[in-house]
């Protein structure tokens, strides 16, 4: 008896990894940016709006994310219009929705992580290197990024594990397409929904042992950020 099912499809597999790394690059630098971005506005009114906007998706269902990246990106939507016509670059139904999906689901973990790390660097030594006449960016580069690396890493990953798990949001805004933009998710459910369980069971170990490799490094990243702390 065979342990793997017969003529496996690789293709969601695939395009599941090429998605998870293509979203967390976006995600990691925009993540990045904008949580140092709201630490250091003076404003807490302001900090507090914000960081409720930009913390939405994580508490919302995927399927209504879903429901307003379609109305960002719809064909008939003044975006996703303008991107066809001018550019010729139809969003909706492609991978490129797979990664937009990815990227706005999985945002707020990286966002809260960053900021959650940058809050947590010791500010006297920031003020330390103004003293000495370095720039904003050098501080940032050489002080404080070296400082939040452990929590930003963590945040990282658990963003990389999330996009790698979006099922809600890609499936409203890419569809189920065969060997296009079905995920390693869609792929589950599809496989399930025809009763092929056994290819369904195969996918699941996937994401299973992927799940627990992240799970490691994040808890590795969590002991290097208690170790920075003490």
């Amino acid at each position: 008896m065979d342990i793997l099912p017969q003529n496996i499809d690789l293709s969601p597999i695939i395009i599941s990894l090429k998605t998870a790394s293509a979203a967390i690059a976006l995600t990691f630098l925009l993540g990045l940016f904008v949580a140092r971005w709201v630490v250091r506005l003076k404003s807490e009114k302001a900090k507090m709006v914000l960081d409720g906007i930009l913390t939405l998706p994580l508490v919302l269902p995927p399927t209504v994310m879903g429901f307003l990246l379609l109305i960002v990106f719809g064909v008939n939507r003044p975006i996703g219009k303008f991107l066809l016509e001018f550019l010729g670059v139809k969003i909706v139904f492609s991978w490129s929705a797979t990664v937009i999906a990815a990227v706005a689901i999985s945002f707020p973990l990286m966002y809260r992580s960053a900021r959650s790390a940058f809050e947590q660097v010791d500010q006297n030594l920031v003020m330390a290197a103004k003293t000495l006449g370095m720039s904003e960016r050098r501080i940032f580069w050489r002080i404080v990024m070296p400082l939040a690396l452990p929590g930003v890493a963590g945040g990282g990953i658990l963003a990389f594990a999330r996009g790698l798990g979006e099922f809600g949001a890609t499936a409203m805004i890419a569809g189920n397409i065969a060997k296009e933009t079905r995920t390693l998710p869609l792929a589950i459910y599809a496989e399930v929904a025809a009763g092929n369980m056994r290819t369904a069971a195969y996918y699941v170990i996937i994401v299973m042992l992927i799940s627990f490799v992240v799970v490691a490094s994040t808890n590795y990243f969590a002991i290097k950020e208690r170790k920075y702390l003490k």
